[in-house]
């Protein structure tokens, strides 16, 4: 519950907490530093050695807090499981981040060494600068520092805290849902707290209400058996680029709208408190796309930017091969086309259906002597939080109490998988807080993570414990 109506007791064991945190930000940066200067890059196998002392070090860590932790080997890298589980019952709470980052090529492009990390002074402040700090390692540490505070103060945790730290979230998860139907039982409690996100702004916290799902597919349509000269052929022969540029074209209407039929089925309307929200935001759409040179929303009419982002499901168009595209010319008439289609998902759309529905509409397209094959990436549905869990207010009330601005619920257009993961194996709903920000040049060179994101978001998850605790 939010300080204002928590008893004289609990005010005060908060105040407490906070004042340690504040009185130790300094251990808590080095702690952090420690954890950066680990190269634990998941995707490259030269550091396997890496993500393996990234897990023990995390280990050795928590178990001086009051877990009881322990690294589980995968046949990729490790998993990391710590739990807090006193006798006396209380709220379990689980929570997940990742400690593998992202390679960090270019080198040249870095202002200073990677996993050499510093605090350094910029125009819009003092931040956090390296490989890793706000994804995840700066995220994921805000909450192992509020728990080592309250533990500090009272001795204890004021939950059960089960601690789900991935080591291969940066190169495809290959080991997470097989772990987590292995480990239900373990990882199992009553909402899952996820860290791998952002604020509105730099004094404005959210939380993460809607994510959207995706489906991916590669598309190949073939027809002669070799690239022909188009002098020769052209004319009689089928030319597969003419036919994959019609069946791309026929997928939106002039209102920006999707034809593939039944592909809204399942969009749902936004809630009124929450459109509400988001219009005080006061978002600009248009210099939102005057930073890339546009002026032109291309989404489905009647929507706001916002909503076409975060709301709105959506059929995009990757890349596309065909031919010959080297300089100059070389007359051909293409024996293939390739394209890569990508669908963001809201609400209850079914990622089958919408495969299927794509698929329908190729064949329908597909002349004779052309074939139409597919390499498909797995999909996932959207996810959707129920705002009828107090959790949710009460989150909201705690991040309110820490930051100038009142916290706000927001919607994500992109995609995190785990959260999916976690509704489908373990049944439980996820609460995404994070305290990143959208300059933080996350997978980029030169990663920062604010100072002020650091330590108010540990003061943020200690107030987000105690609420949700009382």
């Amino acid at each position: 519950m939010n300080e204002s109506n928590a008893s004289p007791d609990a005010e005060t064991v908060i105040e407490h907490v906070l004042e340690h945190i504040d009185q130790h930000i300094d251990q808590s940066l080095e702690r952090l530093f420690g954890l950066l200067k680990i190269e634990s890059i998941s995707t490259d196998t030269a550091f396997q050695g890496e993500c393996q002392k990234a897990a023990q070090w995390l280990v050795d860590e928590l178990s001086g807090t009051g877990f009881d932790a322990n690294v589980h080997q995968t046949p990729g890298h490790p998993m990391v499981v710590a739990k807090y589980h006193p006798a006396e019952t209380r709220p379990h709470f689980l929570f997940y981040g990742h400690y593998d980052v992202q390679p960090v090529d270019p080198l040249s492009l870095w202002h200073r060494p990677p996993f050499e990390p510093a605090i350094e002074d910029t125009d819009n402040g003092r931040v956090i600068r390296g490989r890793g700090t706000a994804d995840d390692k700066g995220q994921l540490m805000t909450f192992i520092e509020a728990c080592r505070a309250w533990h500090a103060v009272t001795g204890s945790l004021p939950a059960r805290i089960t601690l789900f730290f991935e080591g291969e979230e940066e190169s495809g998860s290959p080991s997470l849902i097989p772990f987590m139907e292995q480990h239900r039982e373990l990882l199992t409690a009553d909402l899952a707290l996820v860290c791998d996100t952002g604020m509105w702004n730099a004094d404005t916290p959210s939380i993460t209400t809607m994510l959207r799902g995706m489906v991916g597919e590669e598309l190949t349509i073939t027809g002669p058996s070799r690239d022909l000269h188009s002098g020769l052929y052209g004319g009689p022969a089928m030319n597969p680029a003419r036919v994959l540029t019609r069946i791309l074209a026929d997928l939106h209407d002039d209102q920006g709208r999707v034809t593939l039929p039944g592909f809204y089925d399942g969009v749902e309307p936004i809630p009124t408190e929450i459109k509400t929200q988001w219009d005080s935001l006061g978002f600009d759409g248009q210099a939102f796309l005057a930073e890339v040179d546009l002026d032109t929303p291309a989404g489905e009419k009647d929507y706001s930017v916002l909503e076409q982002m975060w709301a709105r499901p959506t059929c995009e168009i990757n890349g596309i091969d065909s031919g010959y595209t080297g300089e100059g010319f070389k007359t051909v008439l293409p024996s293939r086309a390739m394209c890569k289609i990508s669908f963001r998902l809201v609400g209850q759309q079914d990622p089958d259906k919408i495969r299927q529905a794509f698929r329908d509409h190729v064949a329908e397209r597909l002349p004779p002597d052309c074939t139409a094959s597919y390499h498909s990436k797995d999909g996932s549905a959207a996810t959707v939080m129920s705002l009828d869990d107090p959790a949710f207010d009460l989150a909201r009330q705690a991040l309110t109490d820490e930051w100038p601005n009142a916290a706000v619920f927001t919607g994500g257009g992109g995609s995190i998988p785990v959260v999916g993961h976690i509704k489908s194996i373990l049944k439980m709903d996820s609460m995404l807080i994070g305290f990143g920000q959208d300059d933080d040049a996350i997978h980029s060179p030169n990663e920062k993570y604010n100072l002020q994101s650091f330590h108010k978001g540990i003061r943020s998850w200690a107030r987000v414990l105690a609420a949700l605790s009382d």
